[in-house]
């Protein structure tokens, strides 16, 4: 009977196992070889246009692809409008952008190949192309994801990182979704590029923590052009750039900065800062901020990773003709 339990246990683990492998295997890079093969050149003039236009859409982008990926798989469910839409969560109201821009390459690809790609597998290849054109890595992008139909507010609320939350709790919602401290680090450096309003990391510049002092781990020259540009009861939707030193230029300083305690949103700092960095993502700043290379490489890993969280492919989902509406 021991043996049988055992034995039945394989089996399970290994259909487990099998059918993991064959969702994974279903994304691959050739996937519209056929169906859509000018698909790479139409996304990426249409991103290059937009960047053109304003450097800051790259990260918006790149960003877009992100916060859907973390909220029910990368199935283009943030693009959905609505009421109870992910667009109105609190990580995403008045910030997600670039919605234009996903409907300007929808377009342009319905004309070429009508009916065939979906809105997920668009915003993964303009993240791809927005971090490139910036001066970023490149990678293969795995392709074959299906719209989703469904997308929760509250959803989105309670998968997405803030950068009011410390960081075991942003690290946990990395390993609900499959990521680990190397990805936490790693796509936490798309903060190189892109800018971020002051509602965002006011809460470091007067009152930490209810102490009556700013954040301690703030560098005091930086602080005191944050205080300026942000004061108390000020515009919280004033913006600056997360990396001073190369604003739209996607390269290593980002780790820099939080070296240097120029880090501008808290969930940046305590990446190196926080007394729990010190055994989990310190050293691995400390290895991105000198060495650029391994972050191109590690960061274009992660990118893969979470591009494969729970994607709908073969008859799940749909197709989307509109990436803002379901197919009526």
């Amino acid at each position: 009977m021991k043996r049988l339990a055992n034995y039945q246990c394989f089996t399970l683990f290994m259909s487990v196992l099998m059918l993991c492998v064959a969702v994974r295997s279903q994304l691959t890079a050739d996937f519209y070889s056929k169906t859509c093969p000018t698909l790479p050149q139409i996304v990426r003039k249409v991103v290059q246009n937009a960047i053109k236009v304003e450097m800051r859409m790259a990260a918006s982008l790149l960003r877009l692809h992100f916060h859907d990926c973390f909220v029910n798989g990368c199935d283009g469910s943030i693009l959905l409008d609505g009421t109870d839409v992910e667009k109105f969560s609190v990580a995403n109201i008045n910030s997600a952008r670039g919605f234009e821009v996903v409907d300007a390459i929808k377009s342009a690809v319905e004309s070429q190949c009508s009916g065939v790609v979906s809105c997920a597998d668009i915003l993964a290849l303009a993240a791809r192309d927005s971090t490139l054109l910036s001066g970023g890595p490149s990678w293969k992008v795995l392709l074959g994801r299906r719209d989703g139909m469904v997308s929760s507010q509250a959803q989105a609320n309670l998968s997405l990182p803030s950068p009011f939350e410390g960081l075991n709790a942003i690290i946990a919602k990395f390993a609900a979704v499959g990521l680990n401290i190397t990805d936490v680090v790693s796509l936490s450096g798309s903060h190189t590029i892109g800018l971020a309003k002051c509602a965002t990391f006011s809460n470091r510049l007067f009152n930490f923590s209810g102490t009556g002092a700013p954040d301690s781990t703030l560098d005091s020259n930086m602080l005191s052009d944050l205080q300026s540009l942000c004061p108390v009861n000020g515009d919280g939707n004033k913006t600056t750039a997360f990396d001073r030193n190369s604003t739209d230029l996607f390269d290593n300083h980002y780790f820099q900065n939080l070296i240097n305690n120029k880090g501008l949103l808290g969930s940046d700092q305590i990446l190196y800062s926080s007394s729990e960095a010190v055994s989990t993502t310190k050293s691995i700043v400390e290895s991105y901020s000198s060495n650029s290379k391994l972050f191109f490489n590690d960061f274009a890993n992660s990118m893969i990773k979470m591009g494969n969280i729970s994607p709908l492919t073969g008859s799940s989902g749909e197709i989307r003709k509109n990436c803002r509406v379901v197919n009526s």
